[in-house]
């Protein structure tokens, strides 16, 4: 991002709306500080939590996460115009995620799908982007069945996220209820989610895989597991799409003896550092990734100053990390040490009612 070309920083804050909040938050964001100016608030349907960007940056697409959507036991997908002048969101439609629940989503590198996942059915589905940005009715729904070792959490299937991989030819959903990330193959002319020749990579039993992300190498790819605090490394085979696990690791120090659960997980775009949020121990964990091996090696703990960091972001010039603490209202901005990958807080502290996902766009 650079100001002489005269582009400007938006943040967009997905949030719960149960409490105060009003929908999605639109901010101007200071490219060097951090600092956060509020430009616009949209209402954007109940829950619209997590958010994805269009590659064009002229959409903006939310899930709403509910239970029923017209009459029926699903959840929904909102598509939005961005006004490319001030970054402000204009609803363009709405749309079914066909299972309840559904609390993430990505767009495929060529615009021409949004795939989501339901936490609450179980399940992951595709929606076609029309040429006006708008929404049509999924072309593909995929029901996950199964259970594992945690009778209260994974009873039943739990899909907790859905991304592509860098070549566009993957798409992986770690399953929280099934310890496992499904692996499929994506069909771009029919609009299907195919299952892969090997289905699925395993985590250990109890984990509960939630978010996950690709090194920039693309040979290495890394689940946080929600359910017993670690992060899980792979290799990654970009022509079959296989994962092949390296190493598992603790998010948490070794004397923390109190409650706490993973949310969310991004590599640096250098490559050499990993961040993974911490709710309960209220941190984000700071690893150095072996860039010939893809090992995790910690370096220490940031704690969030706040409660619940649901989720967290890096700004796409990779100097600022802000992490979104739900329950405490906040968004804290730190700067990252390029050489060693602390995290120094900023002095940056934005109030935002239950903030969930953050996403960037640089606007000219």
């Amino acid at each position: 991002m650079s100001e002489n070309r005269g582009e400007t920083l938006y943040l967009y804050v997905g949030t719960y709306t149960e409490g105060e909040s009003e929908g999605i938050y639109v901010y101007r964001m200071h490219p060097i500080t951090g600092a956060l100016e509020l430009a616009s608030i949209t209402d954007a349907g109940e829950n619209p939590t997590f958010l994805a960007i269009h590659p064009n940056r002229r959409y903006l697409y939310a899930v709403n996460e509910i239970s029923e959507f017209d009459g029926k036991p699903s959840g929904s997908v909102s598509a939005f115009a961005i006004d490319q002048t001030n970054g402000e969101l204009t609803f363009l439609n709405r749309k079914s995620s066909v299972g309840d629940g559904p609390c993430h989503l990505v767009v495929d590198s060529t615009g021409n799908y949004v795939l989501a996942a339901n936490y609450g059915g179980g399940s992951v589905c595709m929606l076609p982007i029309l040429d006006d940005g708008r929404l049509g009715d999924a072309t593909d729904f995929v029901q996950h069945e199964g259970s594992s070792a945690d009778s209260g959490r994974q009873s039943a299937p739990h899909a907790h996220s859905i991304v592509t991989d860098p070549s566009n030819q993957y798409a992986f959903a770690p399953d929280l209820g099934l310890d496992k990330i499904k692996s499929y193959r994506l069909d771009l002319n029919a609009g299907k989610l195919v299952p892969n020749t090997t289905p699925h990579a395993a985590v250990g039993a109890g984990a509960g895989p939630r978010h996950f992300d690709f090194h920039p190498n693309r040979r290495f790819a890394y689940v946080i597991n929600e359910l017993d605090s670690t992060i899980t490394g792979f290799d990654y085979d970009e022509a079959s799409g296989t994962l092949s696990e390296i190493q598992t690791i603790s998010t948490l120090p070794e004397d923390f003896s109190g409650k706490s659960h993973t949310a969310d997980v991004h590599v640096h775009l250098s490559g050499r550092f990993l961040y993974g949020s911490n709710r309960g121990h209220d941190s984000i964990a700071i690893f150095e990734i072996d860039e010939t091996s893809g090992r995790l090696r910690l370096i220490g703990y940031e704690p969030t100053q706040g409660e619940t960091p649901r989720n967290f972001g890096i700004d796409p010039g990779g100097t600022l990390l802000l992490a979104a603490n739900q329950n405490t209202d906040t968004i804290i901005t730190f700067q990252i040490d390029q050489e060693t990958g602390n995290l120094n807080p900023a002095g940056q502290v934005t109030e935002v009612p239950a903030p969930v996902c953050l996403q960037f766009v640089t606007l000219p």
